[in-house]
């Protein structure tokens, strides 16, 4: 059975979906040989894996934070016919489920701004016109990561639909962080740079206990093993520096994961054995 729920001290930590999408299997792993990756993420006949859109849910004393919005309701039907998105029934059907609605949200962190990861943290409205999801939340974002989105290279440009985060400026809920940030006692933004220069982690502490949501850094189980780096990311010896200083704290104080893109399950943790790093289930 699947772990989507977890009690870390004070917080209770639950694991969400927005739903499925389809990517290449090859950019998904990189300079790894598809005999060894397709052993856990077999390929359909377009050489495409099945991912989540996992986001997570950080819950303390009535204090609501969400991490990771994923694809959204209003992406472009072409788009969404492209990577075959699955939704039902989303990110806000699911925190309906566990009894919140979008309006209870007080915080909102998205590691990136690629499509994928905040694609729901804005609607259209009866007018048609986008606004934030979540209307009572701060949305956390690194200054370095929105100056980017506002000015992507012709490489990144299909990843960022301005559509999907201009309107949190516009409406006032957009909180700019720079660098390692507190947001609430207990949590915190971490700069994680590789995928994106300025891609953000979450780490929430309770006493010695750790969770820590490793975004595009390690997006699913399978990228544990050192080499396993997207081809998407920007600055690859990055990531894999980045993969090597976490894995060894991680071990060393028994930090729990939370995975962005693992169709399996949300939670894990990492262990060590012959000079390399292995997924360890919770």
């Amino acid at each position: 059975m699947i772990v989507d729920k977890i009690a870390l001290g004070q917080f209770e930590i639950h694991g969400l979906r927005d739903g499925f999408f389809r990517l290449d299997g090859g950019a998904m792993f990189g300079v790894v040989p598809k005999p060894l990756w397709e052993k856990k993420f077999p390929s359909d006949d377009q050489n495409r894996i099945k991912l989540a859109l996992n986001s997570f849910l950080i819950q303390k004393s009535g204090l609501l934070i969400l991490v990771e919005t994923g694809i959204g309701s209003d992406l472009d039907q072409k788009i969404f016919k492209y990577y075959s998105v699955e939704r039902e029934p989303g990110l806000v059907g699911a925190l309906q489920r566990l009894g919140y609605q979008a309006e209870d949200i007080n915080f909102v962190i998205n590691t990136h701004l690629h499509f994928d990861h905040c694609g729901g943290s804005t609607h259209k409205n009866a007018e048609g016109e986008y606004e934030p999801t979540f209307p009572q939340a701060k949305y956390i974002i690194q200054k370095g990561e929105w100056e980017y989105a506002l000015h992507p290279s012709e490489r990144d440009r299909p990843s960022y639909l301005k559509e999907n985060f201009l309107p949190l400026e516009k409406y006032g809920q957009l909180q700019l962080v720079d660098g390692d940030t507190e947001i609430t006692e207990g949590v915190e933004v971490r700069l994680v740079p590789g995928h994106t220069a300025s891609h953000q982690c979450v780490k929430v502490h309770s006493g010695s206990k750790v969770f820590f949501f490793l975004g595009d850094l390690v997006p699913t189980s399978g990228h544990i093993g050192l080499p396993y780096i997207m081809s998407y990311d920007l600055f690859p010896q990055e990531t894999l520096q980045n993969k090597k200083k976490i894995f060894e704290q991680a071990i060393q104080e028994d930090w729990i994961f939370g995975f962005n893109h693992d169709p399996h399950l949300f939670f894990g943790k990492v262990e060590k054995a012959e000079d390399k790093f292995r997924f360890k289930p919770l």
